[in-house]
């Protein structure tokens, strides 16, 4: 009852989301969900590489997603066609589970006002858009810059830009790239990821656990996973190389998911790879194949 009355609040503040347990294990900052609940798939709708975004929600509903990701392009979607957007999500049963594409950088010294003034605003697109997380980025490894000190500015600037998320309901997950990827970038492992947020100590501020940046970047997946559980906020999947379907490469997705099953996470998997099939037919066996692992791993014993 409680939760339903939390619910219709919510949805009078706008933050409206598809089903009322989808909302409850997005709402990081509020009573966490039952433990064995299951986890919710997205798709981020960019690597589908699909002709209209009208057509990657119709993919991503006819896999069984719930959410999709979206990278900086909706910043130039006009009133008329976010409220068209909306409405055809709304239609399939599909949010926004994550905005990314956020320009300022959490791990640069002397920037905190700017820092703080981009979260502000990119807290109320999301909000305007009905999704409940952001994502953002430390920015690059500065030369000649003890690293020290970019954590500690990691550290304070994420303490603010959780307060300024937290009065509009919004989570917060930084993600670590790995060099190949990104040469510059400060932020390039989830052993740091989980050291900087443990630091913060915040409910709404977690770490991206992508698997196929951090395969790249330095392997272990598992056990890092099982170390630091309760600092995951979102989940990526994609194989490595070639960041395609979980099976096209190197990564034992089946034993991960497993893993995530055993840990009772329940909070969302985003795939963001580039099908090299049918996208729905693709789309719709990587939620199966993940499904069918993370129960295996729910009637496994720890």
């Amino acid at each position: 009852m409680l939760a339903s009355r939390l619910s219709r609040k919510r949805e009078a503040d706008t933050l409206i989301f598809a089903t009322d347990s989808f909302e409850r294990s997005m709402n990081l900052s509020s009573a966490q969900t039952p433990a064995l609940s299951a986890a919710k798939f997205s798709c981020e709708i960019h690597m589908l590489k699909l002709p209209s975004y009208d057509r990657c929600i119709e993919v991503i509903a006819e896999a069984g997603y719930q959410g999709v990701e979206l990278i900086g392009y909706f910043q130039k979607w006009t009133p008329e066609e976010q409220r068209r957007i909306l409405a055809k999500m709304r239609s399939l049963n599909v949010v926004i589970d994550m905005l990314s594409g956020l320009q300022a950088s959490f791990a640069i010294p002397g920037q905190s006002e700017e820092f703080a003034a981009s979260v502000t605003e990119h807290c109320r697109i999301a909000k305007g858009l009905e999704c409940p997380q952001i994502n953002i980025k430390s920015g690059k490894k500065l030369p000649g810059v003890d690293p020290q000190v970019q954590y500690t500015a990691a550290v304070e600037n994420l303490l603010r830009a959780s307060d300024i998320a937290d009065k509009q309901g919004i989570n917060i997950v930084i993600e670590p790239i790995d060099l190949i990827e990104n040469p510059s970038i400060f932020l390039t492992s989830v052993k740091e990821g989980f050291e900087i947020v443990r630091a913060v100590n915040r409910p709404n501020v977690k770490v991206l656990y992508d698997f196929y940046h951090e395969q790249r970047g330095g392997g272990n997946l598992i056990e890092k996973l099982e170390a630091n559980i309760e600092w995951v906020g979102l989940v990526h999947i994609a194989d490595v190389p070639g960041r395609n379907e979980p099976g096209t490469g190197e990564i034992d997705y089946t034993n991960i998911y497993r893993s995530l099953g055993k840990l009772n996470y329940n909070r969302v998997i985003g795939m963001e790879y580039a099908p090299t099939t049918d996208p729905v037919a693709s789309l719709r066996k990587a939620r199966l194949d993940a499904q069918k692992a993370l129960a295996e791993g729910h009637g496994a014993k720890m």
